[in-house]
């Protein structure tokens, strides 16, 4: 073989490379409108911002870049779908983003979730993680449910913890809710195969990363479960009638990649009527 097919060989894979590492860069901000279509009546939707998977291991954003692009948004609610991290030492990592997170001011504040990789901390730093997130002003539900006043509706938000690592309680997470909007947030979004008898008019999840690595289809997610045989790992979906979204998330695990997916963050519009799976549209 000759130097030369060698050295464009390499040229070529650094090249590709590089591309698929900034894509990691490329952050989009998607805007997602759930029922009431067409409606522009801020007094009767609830503005959820959702970031997911952080994965401050390998995150391409700054805090100061997600507030940039969020800075103008009129927000609710904001709301955290878990793999915030999985080490003991990037703990301190996730304070400025959360600091952010806090100038962004929602009305409603901060909701968070616990992910499969939040898990691979031992205690007590599992706990340090969770009180880092709490001192920030997020709300941690592990199984458990709050309930707000949103403009006039009550709006059940349901907790549901990890699925991926058996953490899941779906009646716990239920038990005492009122009549109203049940919104779900979630890591592994799997969860929604077991719901059938549970309602919800909105659930939120990650985990998959919109594969991250797709080329030319994510076949290494197989291992991830029904709904990524399915081929459900990005983007809003419904299953039993009720509608879902896998947000891509902002971070990467393994290597600092992205080949067919972005990096994302998504504005969701919740109308506080009833919602129904035929009044879906993305934007």
């Amino acid at each position: 073989m000759s130097i030369f097919f060698i050295t464009v060989v390499v040229i070529f894979l650094y090249a590709l490379i590089k591309k698929a590492n900034n894509n990691t860069k490329d952050v989009v901000v998607n805007r997602i409108e759930m029922g009431n279509e067409g409606s522009n009546e801020d007094d009767s939707t609830l503005s959820i911002l959702q970031l997911s998977d952080l994965h401050l291991e390998n995150i391409s954003i700054s805090p100061d870049g997600i507030y940039e692009k969020l800075k103008d948004e009129q927000l609710d609610l904001i709301v955290l779908t878990g793999d915030f991290l999985d080490r003991k030492r990037t703990i301190p990592k996730l304070i400025p983003y959360l600091e952010k997170l806090n100038q962004l001011k929602s009305t409603y504040g901060i909701y968070a979730v616990l992910g499969n990789h939040d898990y691979v901390l031992k205690q007590p730093d599992l706990q340090t993680l969770i009180d880092t997130l709490v001192k920030y002003n997020c709300k941690v539900l592990k199984n458990q449910h709050d309930i707000i006043s949103a403009k006039g509706t009550l709006v059940n938000i349901i907790g549901i913890d990890d699925f991926s690592t058996k953490r899941s309680n779906i009646e716990a997470s239920y038990k005492g809710i009122q009549s109203g909007i049940n919104l779900v947030i979630t890591h592994d979004p799997n969860i929604v195969l077991q719901m059938k008898n549970y309602h919800f008019d909105y659930l939120l999840a990650g985990h998959f990363h919109g594969g991250q690595i797709c080329y030319p289809k994510a076949y290494h997610l197989a291992k991830m479960g029904k709904l990524a045989r399915m081929n459900m790992i990005k983007g809003l979906h419904n299953h039993d009638g009720k509608p879902f979204y896998i947000n891509e998330g902002l971070g990467q695990t393994g290597v600092n990649i992205r080949v067919g997916s972005r990096p994302e963050m998504t504005l969701h519009k919740l109308s506080l009527g009833r919602v129904s799976s035929e009044a879906v549209k993305a934007i």
